[in-house]
């Protein structure tokens, strides 16, 4: 389905296709679409990305392009990755199938385009396996935005990472000995991206993982609602001094920090 701005093409990888979306021109930037699918407010984000310098690239895995967010909708399409293959929401050592496919895309990107490397921006279901891509050399700026997976239905998973221990210890490798760095950002009352999973990461990774979580707590100065999920997306009010487009502000600078050739040769 065509999206407004946006050319459309098809990826492929070991059987598995999607459609892929692109805008921009700059350093290659992966986004993975939340739940329910790209929505005008996941777009308008690309957007954002696109603008400020950067080639996007965006494979549609669920959902229609362009549909607008509704509970009705959210609930199909979290059903469906739910029971999907390529998706295991409640794996705590180890990635979702689908992660294959999507380095196979930023390792393709990356060739396309050259530089440095690639972005990888994970939301939601997808936050997670912005960590999980980082074991493709390619991707040099992951972002992991509300990481949902596993689903903390226990206390275990609660601070799990939903990747397997060898691909964790290449993943700390690369931010110990290569100084790559990680951004990840939420609400502090969501429920379902629990602080527990960025402590662990605090605690596996140090320094080099920084985090933005924007209080959500009943009576917030900001008056952002205890539900609040999505940090770069639907949630995100366009008025300066507001955090949420503090957080895009400081995601964008991430993608600079980590993509572009020029901050490097300064």
């Amino acid at each position: 389905m065509p999206l407004e701005g946006f050319s459309l093409d098809q990826f492929s990888h070991e059987g598995e296709t999607y459609p892929v979306y692109h805008r921009g021109n700059g350093p290659g930037v992966i986004i993975m679409h939340e739940v329910p699918g790209i929505t005008p407010e996941v777009a308008r984000f690309a957007t954002t990305v696109a603008d400020s310098g950067f080639t996007v690239v965006m494979p549609s895995l669920f959902g229609t392009p362009g549909k607008p967010n509704s509970s009705g909708y959210i609930a199909r399409q979290l059903l469906r990755a739910c029971i999907s293959k390529e998706f295991k929401v409640l794996a705590s050592r180890k990635s979702s199938p689908i992660t294959d496919y999507l380095r196979a895309l930023c390792t393709s990107v990356h060739k396309e385009l050259g530089g440095p490397g690639v972005g990888a921006i994970g939301m939601c279901l997808t936050g997670n396996f912005a960590l999980s891509l980082m074991v493709d050399p390619s991707v040099m700026a992951p972002v992991l935005s509300q990481p949902s997976l596993p689903f903390p239905l226990s206390k275990d998973k609660r601070s799990a990472l939903h990747i397997s221990d060898e691909d964790f210890a290449c993943i700390k490798k690369r931010v110990k000995v290569d100084d790559q760095k990680i951004l990840a950002l939420r609400f502090s009352d969501d429920v379902t991206s629990p602080p527990e999973r960025f402590d662990r990461l605090r605690q596996e990774l140090g320094a080099n993982f920084e985090t933005i979580e924007i209080d959500s707590s009943p009576g917030n100065a900001f008056g952002i609602s205890n539900k609040a999920h999505s940090v770069l997306t639907t949630e995100v009010v366009d008025e300066e001094g507001h955090p949420t487009l503090a957080a895009v502000k400081r995601t964008l600078e991430f993608l600079h920090e980590n993509l572009d050739i020029s901050i490097g040769a300064e």
